[in-house]
């Protein structure tokens, strides 16, 4: 049931980042003057009458424009328009009046539409992060545990020097080094590339601990024997043997390259205004009025939860497994020794 679960929220975000522009019921970046800090809307099906109809949201009236305060028009009914204007959902252009599900944020923008908008940046930058540490880290961790002695030896100090330094210091350092103004497209790939380089050590040294176990196995010399190459050897034979590794890896990269992008955004070193990712929206609802008086403003946060759950519940047994093939490969190793 745990995996279910967590395959279901998995599945909900990964339609969310294919699907944002087509859920998301206005642009992004749109404000609505009349609807800063305004309310959810609540979709109905029963009027104020008790009447039966097709879903219907109420008109928000500002009733106190300094306190930001809204009631409910329930003298008319704004039906949703489906499948309009290249969007699932919405209100139709006459009635002049938002659908804000998730509400307004302190622009005005429809938090719902950058909560999707937002996924595709972060969980972008997260993924491809974790690729590109997997990749490099595969690629080093093998080359060290195949070839062995001084390869060996130069490649493990680089990874040891990167993993002592404190990572989120790092990264604060490299980004505050660059220029500050950059484009969204930039920032993002730059996020990209500095998650990786911090990241590709922890995977490059799990991998050359498998791969200098499983080379003297009888699989690996017979291979040997009938002249495969070190590059047919590492890919056919040797680097199979980490799947359960790498799976490992991923479960603990994606999660804390979320809250690396997160964090560099909300300190102003990541992305900025107005573009839209779950950092950046965290960051303009960092106020003690915006979480008492405005909770939906936190939902970034509860997705990320979310979505860090869904990966530990769906790879919860790969991270055992990937464990206990550690823990095999470096016995086998010993033995071997």
């Amino acid at each position: 049931m745990t995996r279910i679960f967590g395959a279901t929220l998995l599945t909900a975000a990964v339609l969310g980042v294919l699907g944002a522009p087509w859920l998301a019921p206005n642009s992004g970046d749109e404000q609505f003057r009349d609807h800063l800090y305004a309310p959810p809307m609540r979709v109905r099906v029963i009027d104020a009458e008790g009447a039966w109809h097709r879903p219907f949201v109420y008109r928000w009236r500002l009733v106190d424009r300094v306190m930001r305060t809204f009631e409910e028009d329930s003298s008319e009914r704004l039906p949703l328009t489906w499948f309009a204007g290249g969007r699932l959902v919405g209100l139709g252009p006459d009635t002049g009046q938002p659908l804000v599900l998730l509400g307004g944020d302190s622009l005005g923008r429809d938090v719902l539409s950058r909560l999707l908008l937002g996924a595709r940046t972060t969980l972008g930058v997260a993924v491809l992060a974790a690729l590109g540490a997997l990749l490099i880290g595969v690629v080093v961790g093998g080359i060290a545990g195949y070839a062995g002695g001084v390869v060996d030896e130069v490649l493990m100090r680089l990874a040891d020097l990167v993993m002592v330094l404190p990572t989120i210091y790092v990264l604060l350092a490299l980004r505050a080094a660059l220029p500050l103004v950059l484009s969204t497209t930039a920032i993002f790939w730059l996020l990209v590339v500095l998650l990786a380089v911090v990241a590709w050590p922890f995977v490059a040294r799990g991998v050359r601990a498998i791969v200098a176990a499983e080379r003297r196995r009888e699989y690996v010399l017979a291979a040997v024997a009938l002249g495969a190459g070190p590059v047919r050897i590492l890919l056919r034979h040797l680097l199979p043997a980490t799947t359960g590794f790498l799976t490992v890896q991923v479960t603990l990269l994606v999660p804390a390259f979320i809250l690396a992008e997160a964090t560099l955004s909300y300190v102003g070193l990541g992305f900025a205004p107005p573009a839209a990712s779950w950092g950046v929206m965290l960051q303009e609802a960092s106020n003690i009025r915006a979480i008492a008086d405005f909770p939906w403003l936190l939902s970034p946060a509860a997705a990320i939860i979310a979505v860090v759950l869904g990966v530990n519940l769906v790879t919860g047994a790969g991270v055992e497994g990937g464990s206990l093939g550690l823990v095999s490969a470096l016995e086998r190793r010993g033995r071997s020794s």
